[in-house]
């Protein structure tokens, strides 16, 4: 379940309280009765290492990139004429 975090309107403490997220949010403290407010969270991203989107991410080049092949078949009468003399 997740835990929410509230601060008290008049004394300003903050307090949390585990809830479904289908309950709706508290208007009182649940044990003074003071009015409440919900306070929303960061949320906590730690990014380490040397980069993950160097090494997760694709390339460019990588998505127009065809099997061997394919590329043999798809370009033969795409070729250069420079290409046929060597």
């Amino acid at each position: 379940m997740p835990i929410y975090v509230y601060k008290g309107l008049e004394s300003g403490e903050y307090f949390e309280v585990e809830q479904s997220i289908h309950d709706e949010p508290l208007t009182r403290h649940p044990k003074t009765g003071e009015p409440v407010k919900r306070v929303i969270q960061p949320v906590g991203v730690i990014f380490k290492g040397s980069g993950w989107y160097v090494k997760d991410s694709r390339s460019s080049n990588s998505a127009s990139k065809q099997p061997e092949k394919k590329k043999s078949e798809s370009s033969g009468s795409s070729e250069s004429p420079g290409a046929a003399a060597d």
